[in-house]
């Protein structure tokens, strides 16, 4: 049965807090995937980045062939089942992780993870479904509210499970997320009603299926670009804070565990407490431009810094630009009805995941170019800078989308 229009803030809960177990679960092993790698590569901090991004690309890779088969059949049999498939296979993911006596055995759980990984696509529909024009953005945002608060607790366990041994804290990841898919299990509701579901095909559950969908509808082509950009762009964090804190400010992974919990302090203010006032004072055209405009800044900053105590006070424009995010995605989840939601957030997932095999290598390569021993020039904050320029023209892009749509319907 679909969720009720009484029980859909509780619903939202549910969902909050499945994505904020499941994040927690990631969380605490990014202070140790360096040593990690390292333990198992025998290299500098250089090559393991490289290793690092390569990692990341082929779980990006399986998202790109799956995440619209996921989508799809969201649509078709709701969103619970996907999502709890999505949960275990996390938790396999970290258990191959935990044990994994070569390099190879990491690739194995990250693609394992790949093919399974649908957690934020599912919840992004489900979100979708639960939400009304008035309250999508702000709806969207819990998504990144949980990603907040995930990476305050998440990370600090980690950097602390991680002085014990750089494995520990993928097998306290691995029970995370299969106590999470337990107890999705038993209380998680669905909210796609039965009405609102369509016949599943397979010509649009794979990758250019799935991007027809995106020049089906006028209004959001630019737009998607204009969010590629953006998922390019937060590789220069995403991928690379640790390498850069480790070379730059000789980080212990205690210090890039409270780094990356104050990401999440501030992500969880801005996305779960801060959008809520911004957004209708703004609007989502405002708050896209505005919050580019801080993004960049953001990384500009980082790019420059002197000090490790500088990258704490630069995460504050940084952070604050998590308006922009939930503000895009609502706007192009506005044009897309009931029943495609699931292949819309599929086809955005496949998407960022294709990013994400571009995005590391150029984010860790750019890194490991420019701090190896022969670099031209030392510069460890060179992927900053990419970054910070790819959200500017991000921006540009949007203003001309939004523009042009405006134009049109006048």
């Amino acid at each position: 049965m679909a969720i009720s229009n009484k029980n859909r803030k509780a619903a939202m809960g549910f969902i909050f807090v499945t994505l904020l177990i499941d994040v927690i679960g990631w969380g605490i092993i990014i202070p140790v995937i360096p040593n990690l790698l390292k333990e198992l590569t025998g290299s500098d901090t250089s090559h393991a980045a490289e290793v690092g991004g390569w990692l990341t690309a082929s779980f990006a890779i399986m998202q790109v062939l799956c995440a619209p088969l996921i989508g799809n059949l969201s649509d078709r049999y709701g969103r619970r089942p996907i999502l709890l498939f999505s949960l275990f296979g996390f938790g396999i993911d970290y258990l191959f992780t935990s044990f994994a006596p070569s390099l190879g055995w990491l690739f194995v759980g990250r693609i394992i993870a790949g093919i399974t990984g649908a957690s934020f696509t599912t919840a992004a529909a489900y979100i979708a479904d639960i939400s009304t024009n008035e309250n999508r953005a702000q709806n969207f945002g819990m998504i990144g509210a949980a990603f907040g608060l995930g990476f305050i607790i998440g990370p600090g366990i980690g950097g602390l499970l991680g002085q014990v041994g750089s494995r520990v804290p993928f097998i306290v990841a691995a029970g995370l997320c299969l106590l999470n898919w337990l107890w999705g299990y038993f209380v998680l509701p669905e909210s796609l009603a039965p009405e609102n579901r369509r016949k599943f095909e397979w010509a649009r559950a794979n990758p250019l299926g799935a991007f027809r969908l995106l020049t089906r509808y006028k209004g959001i082509g630019e737009l998607v670009i204009s969010l590629i950009l953006i998922y390019i762009a937060s590789h220069a964090v995403q991928s690379n804070w640790s390498f850069f804190a480790i070379e730059r400010f000789k980080w212990s992974p205690g210090l890039i565990g409270a780094s990356l919990a104050t990401v999440g302090i501030l992500v969880a203010a801005v996305q779960g407490g801060l959008i809520r006032y911004t957004n209708p004072l703004l609007g989502n055209e405002k708050s896209v431009y505005v919050g580019l405009a801080l993004y960049a800044a953001g990384m500009f900053l980082f790019a420059i810094a002197t000090q490790g105590w500088k990258m704490f006070l630069f995460l504050v424009p940084y952070c604050l630009g998590g308006i922009a995010g939930p503000a895009i995605q609502a706007i192009i989840s506005g044009h897309v009805p009931p029943n495609e939601q699931g292949e819309l957030q599929g086809a955005l997932t496949s998407l960022m995941s294709a990013t994400s095999i571009i995005g590391p290598p150029i984010m860790t390569g750019l890194f490991a170019y420019f701090t190896h021993a022969n670099a031209p020039v030392y510069f460890p904050g060179v992927s900053f800078l990419l970054g910070g320029i790819l959200f500017l023209v991000s921006a540009l892009l949007a203003y001309h989308a939004l523009k042009t749509e405006k134009k049109a319907i006048a």
